[in-house]
């Protein structure tokens, strides 16, 4: 199963992290870290979100990605694909509303492992009631 395939590994980066804690894209990026996950944001907007460094695209990570978490717009979720590609990353969660149809049939023709039905907040949140 694809999802539990992420979920094992363990250095991801969330494209669309933000400093706005209300937003999906920093509480994913905060529960990734808080369950001990390696986790790299990824925002042009900004250099650091309270501390930690935040990169301009995933090519700047200093360290090979597992999975990418996508919190941005179908748009921008769509530009990403060709650089994950590119450094060869295998595994992308679509959070909902980051992704259409056109999104996911490039996401499946360049051969990623994908999960687009399904929340990584929501999933963390349920492991930490076990």
């Amino acid at each position: 199963m694809v999802k539990k395939e992420m979920l094992d590994k363990k250095v991801w980066a969330v494209v669309g992290a933000t400093p706005n804690k209300e937003k999906y894209g920093y509480k994913i990026w905060r529960k990734l870290i808080d369950h001990g996950y390696e986790t790299y944001g990824i925002n042009p907007n900004y250099d650091s979100i309270y501390g930690e460094k935040i990169y301009s695209n995933l090519k700047e990570v200093p360290k090979k990605i597992d999975v990418i978490d996508i919190v941005v717009h179908p748009e921008i979720s769509l530009n990403t694909l060709a650089e994950a590609k590119e450094l060869g990353i295998e595994y992308i969660w679509f959070q909902p509303g980051t992704f259409d149809d056109v999104v996911i049939e490039k996401a499946k023709d360049l051969g990623f492992k994908i999960l687009y039905d399904d929340c990584v907040l929501a999933t963390l949140i349920e492991l930490e009631k076990k």
